[in-house]
């Protein structure tokens, strides 16, 4: 289960409330943070080849991320409880 989000805008568009910057892929990025509410572990977030689940590193070292589209992603950290920190962020 989500425990918390990064940033307003992720965390009002989890909510429900429309976001201009999110429009474009609106209904993936929906069915990603269903997925990732669901995950119990980061396996079963592998087991999803189409989440393309990685380990950031650099300035985002002890993160997560599943891909939304080419261009977006969602980052998170893994707690042994379930996601949190998660944020909708244009990783490139």
């Amino acid at each position: 289960m989500i425990k918390s989000y990064r940033g307003k805008k992720t965390e009002a568009f989890a909510g429900g409330v429309f976001v201009k910057d999110f429009h474009g892929f609106k209904e993936q990025a929906e069915k990603r943070l269903e997925i990732l509410d669901a995950a119990e572990t980061l396996g079963d977030l592998a087991a999803l080849p189409s989440n393309r689940l990685e380990t950031l590193s650099g300035d985002r070292q002890g993160q997560h991320s599943i891909r939304i589209n080419r261009k977006w992603r969602i980052c998170f950290e893994w707690q042994s409880d379930g996601p949190e920190n998660i944020e909708i962020t244009d990783y490139h």
